[in-house]
């Protein structure tokens, strides 16, 4: 029997102490030649670091980095591939100082390998790989004392253990997935030029180090190439969008590029983070990829002679693959009703080998509300008519219902990027809110990845039309169908999500009684003003070349139409945060109130793009939870103990 309490009031066990307890985001995969498997996880709980894991063939699990270091990089800001591992010796790039150590196998002491900068955190090093003399072949970042965006140099560079930098590709503005062949004679990368983003045009070029001959394999206007990997018999593998979809395809010298696995499905994905990794190749030459199509992932292997197989698996979204035997992978995989785990997949058997669970909730499954993939009708920056796509999630308890004649609110989520896409894995942070009684939607607006290029485009200058009028029909068509309480709407983002949130708020038709920017823009010409290297020429594509296009960034900018704002809204940031500067959320609320427009502001400090501390996590949830109590008016359960937060008014 379940009991009859207003939506949003729920009492539930998935708490923000649940969302955070023994939490952990687990990362990149790695299989050493022994076939020993390690895995990165980031931690709340030890001030969101990431260690770096190994499990032994017995099982037994051992932290390899002790306290003080935690493996993370800086390169383009947002990271990813920051280590790597060969013969038991393990190299990473530390986040305090970000120089690169080496954690050898009978020792518990990291050791510095790379020179000291020429400015604190100046040199930044990613995407290693290791040569047959030794040497590594990575990613280098320079940023030279006192420059700014334009000074930082992304160069590949072979790093020898003395401590000497020889430079092998340098012009690019971006370098990433330095790539040596079996024996060590052909170098592969991938590179690209401002304005253009990774998703949007790339170069995958292969150099015989020989004689330093330069050959283009792919890439160019209007082709994204990524996740270069030489194979046994020396030809290369790689992403490439040639068809409108990431798919896979293999070159050789004499025959070109030939087509390995393509169809109407995304093998590739954004280049946000370097060292993504979504095919793989076993030694009898079957491939193994990750494909998404309609929203969800699925493994496929394909046989040397074309043949392709769908495994059986309950999983909805893949990543980090990796050989580890003659017919096994190990991923990071998670389904709709499990959080992110390691699995080893051996081809043939019928269940995967969970070599790092997910946690135990401890939560009657009835909590969780399954995502349900929708399509809706939109329209594009012209106003034609097309169809969007979303990931819906119901209200779910095992001990409330909803009282007769009343529907849910609506929480509407945006993903940043904006070329991410919302993720059918089970989120703890998505049931905080489902349990308690909200619906939740997590739009896969125009610009998203998983659809194809035709549809990433369509944010191409429509940035802040086409990713909101997708938010806003996801929220109405639900209304109209009778799902959600079209009155009681709320909208919430983060980064990129953020400024969506904070568009579609400054819209005289706006159907949302509130929202909730996380670390979100307000001012478009003040990010084109002050943002990283990796980001400073992204807006070119969005909006518009700057300060050419300077009306269309006044135009498009929250800060400039706060006039229109009139409805509630909570915003959360970090104070360290490089990539959206806490001055966007400072110009905002300063707005806001000038006008008195109901406004709550919270700033952690030491938290950067997107928060990692446990209790900052936790804080920012139920601060939320509080905002919407009181702006859509509904109880909070009163055992949570939950500390109001404040809207000045």
């Amino acid at each position: 029997m379940t009991t009859p309490a207003a939506y949003g009031s729920w009492p539930t066990p998935l708490t923000s102490e649940l969302v955070v307890a023994a939490a952990v985001r687990l990362g990149e995969v790695r299989v050493d030649s022994d076939g020993t498997v390690l895995w990165a996880e980031g931690r709340p709980s030890e001030g969101g670091r990431t260690q770096i894991v190994r499990r032994r063939a017995d099982g037994t699990l051992t932290d390899l980095l002790p306290e003080g270091f935690d493996a993370r990089t800086a390169v383009h800001e947002y990271g990813g591939a920051a280590w790597w591992v060969d013969g038991g010796t393990v190299w990473f790039a530390n986040w305090s100082d970000q120089r690169l150590y080496r954690v050898d196998p009978d020792s518990a002491t990291p050791t510095v390998v790379s020179p000291e900068p020429a400015t604190p955190r100046g040199d930044r090093w990613a995407d290693g790989v290791v040569a047959p003399d030794g040497s590594l072949v990575l990613v280098r970042e320079q940023h030279p004392p006192g420059g700014g965006p334009a000074q930082v140099r992304n160069e590949v560079v072979r790093l020898h253990p003395d401590g000497e930098v020889d430079v092998l590709v340098t012009g690019p503005d971006f370098v990433t997935s330095p790539r040596l062949d079996a024996t060590g004679g052909r170098l592969a990368w991938v590179s690209w030029d401002h304005p253009s983003m990774p998703w949007d045009d790339t170069v995958l070029t292969v150099r015989d180090l020989g004689s330093g001959a330069d050959t283009v394999v792919a890439g160019g206007p209007g082709e994204s190439v990524s996740e270069p990997r030489w194979q046994d018999d020396g030809s290369l593998m790689f992403v490439s969008d040639r068809t409108g979809w990431w798919s896979l395809y293999r070159w050789t010298p004499d025959d070109g590029v030939r087509p390995v696995l393509v169809e109407e499905a995304e093998i590739g994905v954004p280049g946000w983070t370097l060292g993504t990794s979504r095919h793989v190749t076993l030694p009898d030459g079957r491939v193994v990829a990750a494909s998404r199509r309609a929203g969800y992932d699925r493994l496929l292997v394909r046989a040397p002679d074309g043949a392709v197989e769908v495994l059986d698996l309950p999983l909805s979204a893949a990543g980090s693959l990796q050989v580890a035997g003659p017919d096994a992978v190990v991923l990071v995989a998670g389904g709709p009703t499990h959080e992110a785990s390691i699995w080893r997949v051996t081809i043939g058997e019928p269940e995967p080998e969970v070599l790092r669970p997910a946690r135990d909730l401890g939560v009657d499954e009835g909590y969780l509300s399954a995502p349900e993939p929708i399509e809706f009708p939109s329209t594009d920056g012209d106003g034609a008519p097309r169809t969007a796509h979303a990931l819906f999630y119901p209200p779910a308890s095992v001990t409330h219902r909803g009282r007769d004649g009343e529907l849910p609110p609506l929480l509407v989520v945006i993903h940043g990027g904006p070329t991410a896409a919302a993720s059918p894995v089970l989120s703890v942070g998505v049931q905080y809110w489902t349990s308690r009684g909200f619906a939740v939607v997590d739009v896969d607006y125009g610009g998203s990845t998983g659809y194809g290029r035709a549809y990433r485009d369509l944010l191409k200058g429509a940035w802040g039309i086409v990713d909101g009028a997708d938010c806003i029909a996801a929220a109405r068509w639900l209304g109209e169908q009778g799902r959600v309480d079209a009155r009681r709407l709320a909208i919430r983002g983060g980064s990129a999500g953020g400024y969506t949130t904070l568009a579609a708020l400054a819209r005289d038709d706006t159907p949302f009684a509130a929202g909730a920017d996380h670390f979100g823009v307000a001012d478009l010409e003040a990010l084109a003003a002050d943002t990283h290297k990796f980001e400073s020429r992204y807006l070119d594509g969005l909006v518009g070349r700057y300060p050419e296009d300077r009306d269309v960034y006044v135009e498009r900018s929250p800060i400039h139409h706060v006039e229109r704002f009139g409805k509630p809204l909570i915003v959360l940031q970090g104070s360290e945060d490089a990539i959206v500067p806490p001055n966007q959320s400072q110009l905002i609320v300063d707005a806001l109130r000038s006008r008195h427009v109901p406004v709550a502001y919270l700033l952690f400090e030491g938290e950067q793009h997107g928060f990692r501390r446990g209790e900052n996590i936790r804080r920012a949830l139920d601060a939320e939870l509080s905002f919407y109590g009181q702006v859509l008016g509904f109880d909070l359960p009163a055992e949570e103990g939950i500390e109001p937060v404040e809207i000045e008014r």
